[in-house]
């Protein structure tokens, strides 16, 4: 098991304590449509494009002036949104939606 996933899999722990389940096992929230909710909000788009380009949650809470904590939680709720497994995912989910593709300088 990776540093990251381990952090990111006790941040979402802490989150939602009732949950059995890393957020990597978890299945992504659906709209009710019944399709998974592919909608990020502006925050979360922010956090994905900077995951994009390599940033850790450090890094991301630093550019975005917001703990690391936080920033930490966003990508958890980012992973289960899409229903996603890791940060790289996110990336390459990104790149298929290139509004979040924009260099974030």
């Amino acid at each position: 098991m990776s540093f990251e996933w381990a952090a990111e899999y006790a941040l979402f722990k802490e989150e939602s304590k009732d949950e059995i389940d890393p957020p990597a096992a978890s299945a992504p929230e659906e709209s009710l449509s019944g399709e998974p909710s592919n909608k990020l909000t502006r925050r979360e788009q922010e956090v994905a494009s900077l995951v994009t380009h390599g940033l850790t949650n450090r890094e991301v809470s630093t550019a975005l002036r917001i703990s690391e904590r936080t920033a930490g939680n966003h990508v958890a709720r980012i992973l289960k949104k899409l229903g996603l497994r890791s940060r790289a995912q996110i990336a390459g989910w990104a790149g298929e939606h290139q509004s979040l593709t924009l260099d974030p300088d």
